[in-house]
């Protein structure tokens, strides 16, 4: 049976009124999407790579309702977003956690203000911990945990407030080379255990590939979909050197020619 559609964007645009650098005390008018057309299936992973300056942030700022597209639809479950919800969750970049809270404390903190009683608290918190991989580190503080395990209790946050879509906005990007490649391996096996609808936004093509069922590729700004890229790797948890896969190096290139266009253009940055 066919995975149902989860969301759909129709001919979205986003502009944003900005100063005009050529003209003191004068403003412009700045797009940083356009005709944006494309679906995402229920459970599916899909990836979004793109030009610096491709809207790829505004994107994930539509989906989350924390801003209103200036022209066309987006839809959820077939119901137009509107406005934030609990429906979906964030992971940023910057971990955002708060220092005087532990790694327990911090994922109990809006289970509370969402109202979950402090019992059920506690057991989400660990089930979630024991997720990621940190049920040894429940009472650590922030300064206590690396880069690696705070984006974990970022992960473990969204997660427990069960959201049906994870955005997230390049979360690893911070990261040394060999955590980011662990925590890849770490979101995939949640993935695969979860369910969850996950949209990630990066800037390298080869996690978007290793972790995208598609990648989604966008045109310098505007941001529009240049080409969405089929991944045909089934298996990439069981092959420890996926990387040199055939299928994978295929689709690795594919990409790489996609944005490689982009930059005898001029826009690649």
């Amino acid at each position: 049976m066919p995975a149902s559609e989860k969301i759909r964007f129709e001919k979205v645009a986003k502009s944003f009124i900005v100063r005009d650098p050529k003209q003191k005390g004068a403003t412009q008018q700045f797009t940083a999407v356009k005709d944006l057309s494309f679906t995402v299936k229920e459970g599916e992973f899909i990836t979004l790579v793109g030009p610096s300056g491709c809207g790829k942030s505004t994107l994930l700022d539509l989906i989350s309702g924390l801003s209103s597209p200036t022209s066309g639809r987006i839809y959820m479950d077939g119901k137009e977003i509107t406005g934030p919800g609990l429906d979906r969750g964030i992971v940023f970049q910057q971990y955002a956690l708060f220092p005087w809270k532990t790694a327990r404390g911090n994922i109990e903190f809006g289970l509370e203000a969402k109202g979950v009683p402090k019992h059920e608290r506690k057991e989400l918190a660990e089930h979630f911990l024991a997720l990621v991989g940190l049920s040894a580190f429940a009472n650590r503080y922030p300064h206590e945990l690396s880069g690696g395990m705070k984006q974990r209790v970022a992960i473990a946050r969204s997660l427990a407030f069960n959201p049906d879509v994870l955005l997230m906005d390049e979360p690893f990007a911070a990261l040394d080379a060999q955590t980011r490649e662990t925590l890849q391996s770490e979101l995939l096996r949640i993935w695969q255990k979860t369910k969850k609808t996950i949209i990630f936004i990066t800037h390298g093509i080869d996690e978007a590939v290793y972790l995208g069922e598609r990648v989604v590729v966008l045109t310098p700004g505007p941001g529009t979909v240049k080409k969405i890229v089929d991944i045909p790797l089934k298996h990439r948890l069981d092959d420890a050197d996926i990387r040199s896969h055939p299928e994978f190096v295929k689709a690795r290139h594919e990409v790489w020619s996609l944005l490689h266009e982009l930059e005898y253009q001029g826009a690649y940055i």
